[in-house]
């Protein structure tokens, strides 16, 4: 490189489905010789240094997590604790304050990437350092759902509200159901630690942070972007899509073989997220969804609210049902590798950001099941509506639940060659892959947020 490097310090939200794509850009911005000093929950590291492709530049500094009343003792990340205690989570973030400050007063980084920490810029700025709210999903959760795109709205915020983008808005696409609408009024009243509301954490940061950026590219989020530069007054950045390195392990035997007892593009692969398991009626009904395709599943399910096993809460007489063809498991699975095999043509999916990335450079066609996250809906609309390039399963529109017919039948749209919709999404599905897996797009991507970095100082 013609300039010299940059010093970059990420600080991400301490959950595995934000430390890894905050690791997966450094990986990119450490190709281009930056150094990085990545903060990390001490326990945690080793889960993640497999996963640094550039020891020599990407440094990890462990965090001591402060214990915090109710929850576990060595719990670090949302994945050490169920659900309803991730709040306390983020209050331990939070007591590491004065320890972040002292890090950062001797690393001396030039700029610091951050997400739900809103008291980190005030830090910086007393440093002479720069700051980056990063949102590693898209930016249109923000850019309809914002405190400061609805400022005029006022701070209490109802679910008439929502049921219209906020003025200027680019886009008619997005359409919320009733059961949706309350979730998001309700969840601007949810406090996310420390006595703080989610969305003052989020609105606060992004006002006292030097820039925003999202992961994405301007091919797809461009309006959004261009959108909440107007609103916010300040650079918004696009990270690129964040595409995963290809995996460097193999897919286990056990998944290898059985796969391979069926056609190409014959299996359906369900996996619904690391976090906040379904409770037991969609639990089931989702499996038997599955059953009443007729196409051979493999389900991988957190077991639901209240059980300790997948076994104990699967539906009566189901394992008999499917042997052979069927399989709800409850480990951890290789989702990017089997998603890869020739075996798998459906993928459901939550809509987490991560998730849907693998999915769009996959050839599996995706059914979408969100679960209620501001951002898993978004992203389900998006994909279903805008880029219309999976199917959304149907739900009741004021209890939000859905039913084995309503999953089948997503799964039978994307499945079957003769289906009109189908096709069309299949079509658009091909073009979005192509478009993200083109050989210049993310490289592109991430030149243009080095060029926007240096812009900032």
């Amino acid at each position: 490189m013609d300039t010299p490097a940059l010093h970059i310090a990420m600080f991400p939200w301490f959950a595995m489905g934000h430390l890894t794509p905050f690791l997966h850009l450094s990986n990119k911005l450490a190709k281009r010789g930056y150094r990085i000093s990545f903060f990390i929950p001490k326990r945690t590291q080793t889960k993640l240094e497999k996963f640094n492709l550039y020891p020599h530049l990407i440094t990890f500094f462990p965090i001591n997590v402060p214990h915090v009343d109710g929850l576990p003792r060595g719990a670090e990340t949302t994945s050490d604790v169920s659900f309803s205690l991730a709040p306390l989570i983020m209050t331990a973030m939070d007591r590491t304050e004065n320890d972040i400050k002292l890090l950062l007063t001797q690393l001396n980084p030039q700029i610091v990437f951050f997400d739900f920490q809103h008291w980190l810029p005030n830090i910086t700025r007393s440093l002479g350092i720069k700051s980056v709210q990063y949102w590693i999903s898209n930016p249109v959760t923000t850019a309809y759902l914002g405190i400061a795109p609805r400022q005029s709205q006022g701070i209490e915020l109802t679910e008439v509200d929502f049921m219209q983008p906020p003025q200027g808005f680019p886009d008619s696409s997005i359409k919320l159901h009733a059961h949706e609408l309350q979730f998001l009024a309700a969840s601007r009243k949810m406090e996310f630690g420390s006595g703080v509301l989610l969305y003052d954490r989020v609105d606060i940061g992004a006002r006292l942070a030097d820039a925003n950026a999202f992961k994405g590219c301007r091919e797809i989020e461009g309006p959004y972007v261009d959108y909440l530069e107007t609103v916010y007054k300040k650079p918004v950045l696009l990270s690129g899509p964040l595409l995963p390195e290809p995996s460097n392990s193999t897919l286990e035997e056990n998944w290898v073989s059985w796969l391979g007892k069926f056609n190409s593009g014959s299996v359906v692969f369900c996996a619904y997220g690391s976090e906040g398991p379904l409770q037991q009626n969609q639990f089931q009904e989702l499996l038997l969804g599955l059953e009443l395709s007729g196409f051979p599943f493999l389900a991988a399910l957190k077991p639901p609210t209240g059980f300790d096993s997948i076994e104990e809460a699967l539906p009566e007489g189901f394992k008999e049902r499917v042997k052979g063809r069927g399989i709800a498991y409850g480990g951890w699975i290789q989702q990017q590798l089997i998603l890869g095999h020739p075996s798998v043509g459906c993928f459901i999916t939550h809509c987490g950001a991560a998730s849907i990335t693998e999915a769009l450079i996959s050839t599996s066609q995706m059914v979408l099941l969100p679960r209620l996250g501001s951002d898993h809906i978004m992203n389900a609309r998006i994909m279903s509506l805008k880029l219309k390039v999976g199917v959304e399963v149907e739900k009741g529109e004021e209890d939000g639940l859905f039913t084995k017919e309503s999953v089948c039948k997503a799964v039978k749209i994307v499945m079957d060659e003769g289906n009109e919709l189908g096709r069309e999404v299949r079509a658009n599905h091909t073009k979005v892959r192509n478009l993200l897996l083109s050989n210049n797009l993310e490289s592109s991507c991430v030149d243009s947020i080095c060029e926007r970095l240096r812009e900032l100082l």
